[in-house]
């Protein structure tokens, strides 16, 4: 392979999907030592690049300034007047962020075969079966240079070390289908409240506060429940997750942040198969799924079987609280 100078990452445009890529960004690093690394990442994702393991330049891109497939390409071709680029890789499966890595001018631009977007890579590979996340992201790096390549840790740098006696819940999801529906994150939380005795810190985006919200104000007792849903950006969502001591968490990108910060958690999974979206490090983590129904697991956004995800309402939460507690003493 000839010399690489310069190296170009599309990073995923999800917070969980951006965590998992870490450990791609890692490899291409201890691969192609020596050259320039630069990534590419939405904006409002762009926060976590400043725990991200160290790369050079970053480009961020705002959906609301590059609308559309116009606006992919003239983000590109901006890029393309900055630098020249030996390699994009491409890891979002999109078409325009295709023709995003086409217009930068790359010699060669590497992605999965997606969205009839072949023509716009000079290096495309089917998507593997089977594996995690973590792992499909690094297939890509391995068919590229022909090599099998270890998986690389998946952690974000951060300077909190020390735990305190809080707990973490995340109730949220993007999806509904991963989502604690309402009666079953009142009762759970109920049942924390009355099991352990932590601080208990609710999380959620500015989008998620009203519903944040709508639970506690159900809640019987609220004593020891702080609220900051609304009010974690990234650098608080960090420091948040860094400190706690456990975080309990649906399915979602806090799940991801708290796994790759060392931090424990418990992930509570209804829709999504945990083979291919759970947090990375086993380590730290506790997977707890029903696993009584035929439909589990699915990947629907929306539960397609039932009005609410009975995959969710059916958790035991003498089950989850045990979990929790089990490793507050460990």
């Amino acid at each position: 392979m000839a010399p690489v100078k310069n190296i170009l990452i599309r990073l995923p445009n999800w917070l969980g999907d951006m965590v998992m890529a870490t450990s791609f960004v890692k490899a291409v690093q201890h691969q192609f030592a020596g050259s320039g690394v630069d990534v590419i990442a939405k904006k409002g994702m762009d926060q976590l690049l400043d725990y991200f393991p160290a790369h050079h330049e970053k480009y961020v891109f705002d959906k609301t300034q590059y609308p559309g497939i116009s606006g992919a390409i003239k983000f590109g071709r901006q890029i393309s007047k900055k630098k020249n680029y030996d390699i994009f890789f491409c890891l979002p499966d999109s078409f325009s962020s295709a023709l995003m890595a086409k217009a930068t001018k790359a010699k060669k631009v590497v992605g999965f075969k997606k969205e009839m977007r072949s023509f716009l890579l000079t290096h495309s590979f089917q998507k593997p079966k089977g594996l995690h996340r973590v792992e499909e992201y690094l297939y890509l790096l391995e068919q590229f240079c022909n090599i099998k390549i270890p998986v690389p840790p998946v952690e974000l740098n951060h300077r909190e070390k020390e735990k305190k006696n809080y707990i973490v819940v995340n109730i949220n999801s993007e999806a509904q289908s991963r989502r604690l529906p309402k009666e079953k994150a009142v009762s759970l939380l109920n049942h924390l409240r009355k099991s352990i005795p932590s601080d208990i810190v609710l999380i959620g985006s500015q989008k998620e506060a009203a519903w944040v919200n709508e639970i506690l104000d159900a809640l019987q007792n609220k004593s020891g429940i702080i609220n900051f849903a609304g009010q974690t950006r990234i650098p608080e969502l960090i420091h948040c997750l860094a400190g706690a001591s456990t975080v309990l968490t649906t399915d979602s990108g806090p799940a991801h942040v708290a796994n790759a910060l060392g931090t424990y958690s418990i992930v509570l999974f209804g829709a999504g198969n945990e083979n291919n979206t759970a947090p990375y490090n086993q380590a730290n983590r506790k997977i707890i799924r029903l696993g009584k129904l035929p439909c589990e697991p699915c990947t629907k956004n929306t539960c397609v079987h039932y009005k609410l995800p009975e995959c969710l309402l059916q958790l035991d939460d003498n089950l989850v609280t045990s979990a929790v507690m089990q490793q507050l003493n460990s």
